[in-house]
């Protein structure tokens, strides 16, 4: 028969919480049962309120799904590639061949080494840039602007050029003066071979 009164069941709750401390035996009953409880509830609820999103595992952890962010292709299905991607460069850069001296690459290094050592007193910077220009390279020949045509340690040629590198696109060759050693490097242009560094080598 229910219980109908506050009064039954206020009775019936007293026995239930009472029930543990009628002894030691049923103490040690009721923390186990709790114990084994509160274990259940540790492995069960994670599962129960875990993330449900298919796109997901375990929770808190997130698969990625190699198709995302790809366009599907006609008819719904979307085209995976396999293997590797392919790097920004697909072809390998040619490396520099060498090549025998160029005649017109050692003509230019050698007009230019004679412009050089061509500084008559009382000749201006720019007047000495003249005759350097027609073989420098326009880049080259602004960072001459600074030179004083009176310091130049030289005053003519005193050989022939001799090539200490060859290649199809460039040269460097060593001319003798009676000062320093020049080191030009000459490099092909779309106007022509130029002179577009050079050194005094000693």
């Amino acid at each position: 028969m229910p219980i109908r009164t506050n009064r039954g069941r206020a009775a019936v709750y007293r026995r239930l919480w009472g029930w543990p401390l009628r002894s030691t035996t049923h103490l040690t009953i009721s923390l186990v049962v709790l114990a084994v409880l509160m274990i259940a509830a540790g492995v069960l609820i994670p599962k129960v309120i875990g993330d449900t999103n298919p796109r997901t595992g375990r929770a808190g952890q997130i698969s990625v799904n190699p198709d995302d962010g790809k366009a599907a292709a006609p008819g719904g299905s979307s085209r995976t590639t396999s293997g590797p991607l392919p790097t920004r460069l697909s072809e390998p850069r040619e490396s520099p061949t060498t090549a025998p001296p160029n005649g017109d690459a050692m003509r230019v290094a050698e007009q230019f080494a004679a412009a050089w050592v061509n500084h008559p007193q009382g000749i201006t910077n720019e007047q000495w840039l003249a005759g350097l220009k027609p073989f420098s390279t326009d880049e080259f020949l602004p960072t001459m602007s600074t030179v004083d045509p009176a310091n130049i340690p030289a005053t003519r040629i005193t050989g022939q050029p001799v090539p200490i590198t060859s290649l199809t696109s460039s040269l460097e060759a060593e001319v003798p003066t009676d000062g320093p050693k020049l080191s030009i490097t000459v490099v092909s242009t779309n106007v022509g071979w130029r002179v577009s560094a050079f050194d005094q080598a000693g």
